[in-house]
């Protein structure tokens, strides 16, 4: 076994992130749970799939940071939509804020160690 090999760090940056990432894709409209589902997957597996995803859309809607609507699709069932509440608004731009001055923070430390 590789150092380092064991700690699944990785999984805990997803976890402590996917909320954040979900809040993210809804600012510019709402989507429903499939199309998230999608997009978090394609951009670097943010989740590992739709039984991640959807009882953290459950979360984020008991928490007030997302309502949902029901409506017809022309290919199956109707499907829930997603969209965010001003809550869920301000909540993003708090991380967002945060995560920015944290991932630079890292970046430093990470360079400062590369250099030789």
């Amino acid at each position: 076994m590789e150092p380092g090999e064991g700690v699944n760090w990785l999984a805990q940056v997803r976890r402590g992130v996917a909320e954040q990432c979900v809040l993210a894709l809804l600012v510019n409209g709402e989507k429903y749970g499939f199309e998230l589902a999608r997009e978090l997957g394609e951009r670097g597996q943010i989740i590992a799939g739709e039984g991640t995803l959807y009882p953290l859309l459950a979360r984020l809607r008991r928490n007030g940071l997302v309502e949902t609507s029901w409506r017809e699709s022309t290919s199956g069932p109707p499907r829930r939509y997603y969209h965010l509440t001003r809550d869920g608004e301000l909540a993003l731009a708090g991380f967002t804020k945060q995560w920015r001055v944290f991932r630079d923070a890292v970046d430093e430390i990470l360079s400062e160690g590369t250099q030789e």
